[in-house]
């Protein structure tokens, strides 16, 4: 882990104490669970890689056939 410093208001820091109290965790693990939180709710919801189909065959039998595909390509 890498040790930050953050600039936050009187207020907020007092609420993650008090959950840090109520809840029998150390200050730093509440931050550093409501940022997961954080980044988890932002992230884009079913992104695909981008390279994902783009060695589209029209194929339809290469999955039950991959074996045989592969030794008549490299048996040339």
């Amino acid at each position: 882990m890498k040790r930050t410093t953050i600039f936050a208001d009187e207020k907020l820091l007092g609420a993650i104490k008090h959950i840090a109290d109520e809840d029998g965790m150390s200050f730093a693990e509440v931050i550093r669970q409501a940022l997961s939180k954080f980044i988890e709710q932002r992230r884009k919801p079913g992104k695909q890689l981008s390279f994902l189909g783009i060695g589209r065959s029209g194929r339809k039998d290469i999955a039950e056939r991959c074996e045989e595909i592969l030794w008549e390509k490299t048996n040339i």
